[in-house]
């Protein structure tokens, strides 16, 4: 059982290493991890109300609404109105906000390649393995992280 807490320990603080290495690497835009997090949702689902937004994010209204007025005065994202409701309002991304995005993904992609190009070629590929599973998994699980914390 030792043995098995060590390696779940040892796994758990490789995956925290690899994700702050590759984050950092991010450096187009200069914004934080909730601003590029929001700005990828915005990304992959669309134009979304800021309490959606907030809820997804998880952070309060009032930091998302601060949030995406940051992204607005620097040209990342934009407000809308909402055209099946007159009163809500839909925050979306930019053009400029996804040239950011895809300049950050490339950086954290580079980032990447570097670490593994220091890998053996069973390494590579038992890493590669893992991470399209772990993917795989996340995108198929069917609660959110925050169950996992109960």
């Amino acid at each position: 059982m030792h043995n098995a807490l060590m390696d779940e320990d040892d796994l758990i603080i490789a995956v925290e290493q690899m994700v702050r290495y590759v984050r950092q690497s991010a450096r187009t835009g200069g914004l934080s991890t909730a601003a590029a997090s929001t700005l990828a949702r915005l990304s992959r689902e669309g134009p979304q109300r800021l309490t959606e937004l907030a809820r997804a994010e998880g952070v309060s209204q009032p930091n998302m609404t601060q949030l995406v007025t940051r992204l607005e005065r620097a040209g990342l994202a934009r407000r809308t109105a909402d055209a099946s409701d007159g009163r809500g309002v839909l925050v979306a991304v930019t053009p400029t906000g996804l040239e950011v995005l895809a300049a950050r993904r490339a950086e954290r992609s580079r980032a990447l390649r570097r670490l593994m190009e220091d890998m053996t070629g069973p390494e590579r590929q038992a890493t590669t393995t893992a991470l399209l599973a772990l993917a795989r998994v996340i995108n198929n699980r069917p609660h959110t992280p925050e169950e996992d914390r109960a």
